[in-house]
């Protein structure tokens, strides 16, 4: 039983971290929740080989409500760009279900180098002073442009977050104001996460080596702990969000992000 309220509590602190920094970042919490629900496998003994999907696909299903709380808190404040939602957001969808199919074949330890690459990249982009430098003015529009939400969807189902991650930096770079890009962001978290929580559950059903309180690959009793703490904590990072100059949100971000990366590089070389 004490073993069950520490882990109890970590899973609750775990959610109030992720929904603060949902909604102050845009990134749907998963880029938090993610490292550290793979720790908690790994101290419960599931096998490795599982540990990794268990945690992004729990992952994505936690982001679903607080994508939801946190997109609601950004558009009240007219922060999101929901004409590009609607010509992004096929595109997305199909980018999530291709790294859905993708995630649920490779080994665990592909998906925790591509998360650490990933967010080392991103982390760059954001910390450095480069809030001026853009690839274009605005975001482009045509067929050419739709491999980008493609990538966005496929590569943030694969890292188990809700897209902001690469969203924010790929906005930002084309001319979207960080606070428009984060709360842009958080809306598309949604169109990630549902096709592909529903897509790692089917994936995961008849695995022997999942845990109790299994619906395939995703964990119920972590994402009964961590979602609800995520909703009540979302409105709070986006408070934060506005009250942040521009130049500080994307420091902050990319500070956060570097530290995460590092992580996984680490514990992806000792595994090799």
């Amino acid at each position: 039983m004490p073993e069950f309220a520490l882990l109890a509590m970590a899973m609750l602190c775990t959610g109030i971290v992720a929904g603060i920094l949902a909604g102050l970042l845009g990134v749907g919490g998963g880029i938090v929740v993610v490292p550290v629900l793979e720790w908690v496998l790994e101290l419960l003994n599931v096998d490795a080989a599982v540990r990794m999907h268990i945690a992004v696909a729990t992952s994505l299903a936690v982001i679903i409500p607080t994508s939801i709380s946190s997109s609601r808190a950004h558009y009240k404040r007219g922060a999101v760009d929901t004409g590009l939602v609607k010509r992004w957001m096929p595109f997305i969808f199909l980018g999530a279900v291709a790294g859905t199919f993708i995630a649920s074949r490779v080994d665990g330890q592909v998906l925790t180098a591509v998360f650490a690459i990933v967010a080392l990249l991103v982390a760059l982009k954001m910390a450095l002073p480069l809030d001026k430098v853009t690839l274009a003015p605005e975001v482009p529009r045509g067929i050419a442009i739709a491999a980008m939400p493609v990538a966005i969807g496929t590569i943030s189902t694969m890292m188990g977050i809700g897209g902001g991650t690469l969203s924010v930096a790929s906005l930002t770079l084309m001319g979207e104001p960080i606070h428009r890009a984060i709360g842009t962001a958080a809306l598309f978290g949604l169109v990630i996460s549902i096709p592909g929580a529903l897509g790692f559950i089917y994936m995961g059903l008849g695995n022997e080596l999942l845990p109790a309180g299994s619906l395939g690959y995703v964990n119920l009793i972590g994402f009964a702990f961590i979602a609800p703490t995520t909703i009540l904590a979302a409105p709070l990072g986006a408070k934060f969000a506005h009250a942040l100059s521009r130049r500080h949100l994307s420091l902050l971000f990319g500070v956060f992000l570097l530290l995460v990366s590092v992580r996984m590089l680490l514990q992806t070389l000792h595994a090799g």
